[in-house]
């Protein structure tokens, strides 16, 4: 990816010696060959001048050995031990120290190079000319080793994004990272909003803001029309500045149009077109705009995708729940984060000959298969209840199910069959978060007695009954509600069971409390029915 070496082009000399008479020699001969030549008769002015010297660099530094503050020795050595001047390349001179001690003594301080006085003109520039191309050869590999660091690390953060808003900061930022220069990006963000964002420099935040619908295919004009692939095109700063009036990039704007797929949006960054010096500048252009292009193709897959497994998801899940003299009811059922994979959570009410059959579940794992088994079982789940079974004979029946047309996938299941003539809850559990009853009496407590879960094939034993008089409520949640990956399960349950005791007796506002209080900042869908027996 290198560019061809060629002989260096006119260099800033810094000429460090106390001989007026030398330094104008050195300087006279170093101006004929085209350079620009700094004199300093001392160590402490060549070394004061290097500090102030930002805005014009020196290239290269002829320093006489014998100087009256500091030896040339030690004045390399302060070179090369600052970080901003290690990097400059010097040629060590003299007339005195001649010895091939000397000359070892000079290459091991500090010297890229070593000549006795009196010096041969040609000598000496050609000294120059070779110690300029190995240290801009030197500069040149450091800087690339530096960019492909940055086109790594911009790769990774704009495959890591999850929104556009990461994406705009992932891939606008990484085109300045990678050409330590101000960018732009123009892109449609999986929501269908062109944007358009901004950066300064690799250190600034990133600014977005609203891009018109149609620039995009204007930019893309530019470049790939309706082809793949990543073009970089120059485009004049008033053409730009017509396309893009609020954009902060100043001179010819250099222009990557990538695409991933025919019909597909392009993503467009913009540098200034001084920022790619050669061919590995504009390589590395492009393969920051691929890169990106890639990365929003599959952030928009994703998002497509997911939207399609919630659509799913919802269809399965029942629209309200049946009215039932005696019992009041309420349910709440929260997705998990856009960025978050889709779920099997489940909940279900149910009248059937026995009474009302209340039920929550949680396929375990997932994915768009998790909530296409979360459908099968519910489906499964209400035809058996409606046919009058037992809750243990749901299970078991749901078991059989799991193994014949799911082998390997398993779902944990609480079902409550609530029978109101004589006020008791039929409580079988498959391995799920325990219901918590609230007797007016005792208060609210845990049912932690259960079966194995759904799907391995084992018995399920008969249900538990527990009397429900006037006043008691039931309250059946999914574990997205109340896990907490940094605290026991047992910790938070008991947390969530104090919640419920000091809440309002309300169910709807006991579930509005409840999901405030520990709802926030999960990955896991989040399932609650609640009931209130009269």
């Amino acid at each position: 990816m290198t560019d061809r070496v060629q002989d260096p082009s006119p260099a800033t000399v810094l000429v460090i010696d106390d001989n007026e008479t030398n330094r104008y020699v050195l300087t006279s001969w170093l101006r004929r060959a085209g350079h620009t030549v700094i004199g300093a008769a001392t160590g402490e002015q060549g070394l004061a001048h290097l500090d102030s010297a930002q805005d014009a660099p020196v290239d290269i530094a002829i320093i006489d050995v014998l100087l009256p503050d500091m030896s040339g020795f030690e004045v390399s050595e302060r070179l090369k031990d600052n970080p901003r001047t290690a990097h400059l390349p010097v040629i060590q001179i003299s007339a005195a120290a001649v010895s091939p001690d000397d000359h070892a003594e000079g290459l091991r301080r500090g010297a890229d190079a070593y000549l006795d006085q009196p010096v041969d003109p040609g000598e000496l520039l050609a000294t120059v000319t070779a110690t300029l191309r190995y240290a801009r050869a030197r500069q040149r590999a450091e800087q690339l080793a530096q960019r492909l660091f940055a086109l790594n690390t911009a790769t990774l953060d704009v495959y890591s994004a999850v929104g556009f808003h990461s994406f705009a900061s992932a891939a606008t930022g990484g085109a300045a990272g990678v050409l330590d220069s101000p960018a732009s990006a123009v892109f449609l963000s999986p929501q269908a909003q062109a944007v358009h964002s901004m950066i300064d420099d690799p250190l600034t935040p990133v600014r977005i803001q609203p891009a018109q619908p149609g620039l995009l295919a204007r930019l893309a004009g530019l470049g790939l029309n309706q082809g793949t692939g990543v073009k970089v095109v120059r485009v004049p700063h008033g053409q730009w500045r017509g396309l893009l009036p609020a954009d902060h990039l100043t001179g010819e704007i250099a222009l990557a149009v990538a695409r991933t797929k025919r019909g597909r949006p392009p993503v467009c960054l913009a540098v200034p077109a001084s920022a790619l010096a050669g061919a590995d500048d504009e390589q590395l252009f492009q393969q920051v705009a691929n890169a990106s292009a890639l990365a929003l193709e599959a952030l928009r897959t994703y998002n497509e995708e997911h939207a399609l497994g919630l659509a799913l998801q919802r269809s399965f899940l029942p629209k309200e729940l049946p009215t039932v003299p005696g019992v009041d009811l309420a349910f709440r059922y929260v997705p998990a984060s856009e960025h978050a994979e889709i779920g099997g959570d489940f909940y279900e009410a149910v009248r059937t000959v026995n009474g009302l059959l209340l039920a929550i579940g949680d396929v375990v794992g997932h994915s768009v298969t998790a909530a296409t088994v979360m459908g099968e079982v519910r489906h499964a789940l209400r035809a058996y209840a409606i046919e009058g079974h037992p809750p243990h004979h749901v299970l078991q029946r749901l078991e059989t199910l799991l193994g014949q047309s799911q082998p390997g996938v398993t779902v944990t299941l609480c079902l409550v069959l609530v029978t109101p003539e004589d006020r008791r809850l039929h409580i079988a559990n498959a391995g799920h978060i325990p219901p918590l009853v609230i007797d007016p009496r005792h208060g609210p407590r845990f049912h932690h007695a259960h079966g194995p879960l759904l799907g391995l094939g084992l018995t399920h034993p008969p249900p538990t009954v527990v009397d429900a008089p006037p006043g008691t409520r039931l309250l059946m949640v999914t574990d997205g509600l109340v896990e907490v990956r940094t605290a026991h399960l047992d910790t938070t349950l008991a947390e969530f069971r104090e919640a419920v005791a000091e809440g309002p007796p309300d169910l709807e506002e006991l579930c509005d409390l409840l999901l405030a209080r520990f709802g926030h900042n999960k990955d896991d869908d989040i399932a609650l029915i609640a009931a209130l027996f009269s």
